[in-house]
């Protein structure tokens, strides 16, 4: 018995073959290419055919997907907002098309989903029953497991945890990303470092030696701990709203681990002691004292390990 996982980016495809271990048999990674729409479906039931002809001795009892967006129970179809023409694609009809029978169980769920269950299968979360995974990167996201179970919510919306209300007064910036996604993601980091940049005529310091487009959050990580002025004011506010937001999660759902992930953690994994301490300033006091804040330690494989396990969770 096999199971497939796909991890669907906006810039490539990666697939695997497992087995219920957890061990990787094969795997088969796809770049899209300025694909879109109908190109990108192909191109994943391409990696599954793949998959399935190069191992044709395993039992394949289901395929996993992980889709960066929002996967509509109600209409079986998906947002992906990276990949062109995916406002309502009809990812699970197009995968039904190749397979081989009908026996083959099909779970598809969004990225913040896949890294939740990639921490309870393989990482920080095993054994339990309530715990979050923020996930870190050009935005922020969270997926929640609650009483064992993932939350999606009236809409499958659950989790847009970028919009949280942690800053007042409100600013019309915050319209297309949110409040917290504005000051915590990568993305926002970045943004909030060139806005420093701009006004602060009297800087300096290492920044002014790259063009102002392209600064990255991970430069002002680099430089952090040789106190420069615009990376300690912008990761410093990075972190108060990470310890905020984390505080409201646990105050919420009260988890057993509150779990840190994507690309940003990363670098700014060293924070999490930090950031907790803030989390207790804010946070319901029980709850913070018995919640641990941790790494994720599936890192950069939970989207993939957690599609496949999908397939288990669902049995």
């Amino acid at each position: 018995m096999a199971i497939i996982g796909i991890d669907l980016g906006g810039t490539k495809i990666a697939g695997a073959l497992f087995d219920s271990s957890c061990n990787i048999l094969d795997k088969e990674i796809q770049l899209l290419n300025g694909r879109k729409g109908e190109e990108v479906g192909d191109l994943v039931n391409f990696v599954i055919s793949k998959l399935i002809s190069n191992n044709r001795s395993y039992t394949i009892e289901g395929i996993g997907v992980c889709v960066p967006g929002i996967v509509y129970s109600k209409t079986d179809t998906v947002w992906a907002p990276n990949i062109p023409n995916w406002e309502n694609y009809p990812l699970r009809n197009k995968i039904m098309s190749v397979l081989p029978n009908t026996d083959i169980k099909i779970c598809i769920e969004s990225d913040r989903t896949c890294y939740i269950m990639g921490e309870v299968w393989q990482g920080a979360a095993k054994s339990c029953n309530d715990a979050i995974y923020l996930a870190v990167g050009t935005g922020i996201g969270a997926g929640i497991l609650l009483d064992g179970h993932i939350i999606h919510g009236a809409n499958d919306i659950v989790g847009a945890t970028g919009w949280m209300a942690l800053q007042s007064p409100y600013k019309k910036e915050y319209i297309p990303v949110g409040c917290f996604e504005y000051y915590a993601s990568g993305n926002g980091i970045a943004e909030r470092a060139k806005d420093e940049l701009k006004n602060n005529k009297r800087y300096s310091g290492v920044l002014t030696s790259k063009s102002i487009d392209e600064i990255t959050s991970h430069d002002l990580f680099s430089i952090y701990d040789d106190g420069d002025e615009i990376a300690v004011k912008v990761i410093d506010k990075a972190i108060e709203m990470w310890g905020m937001g984390a505080a409201n999660l646990v105050s919420l759902f009260n988890p057993e681990k509150v779990i840190f992930g994507g690309g940003v953690f990363g670098p700014a994994v060293r924070f999490i002691e930090r950031i907790y301490e803030e989390a207790c300033k804010w946070g319901q006091p029980i709850s913070m004292k018995q919640v641990k804040f941790s790494p994720s330690k599936v890192k950069g494989f939970a989207a993939l390990v957690g599609a496949a396990y999908l397939v288990l969770k669902s049995e």
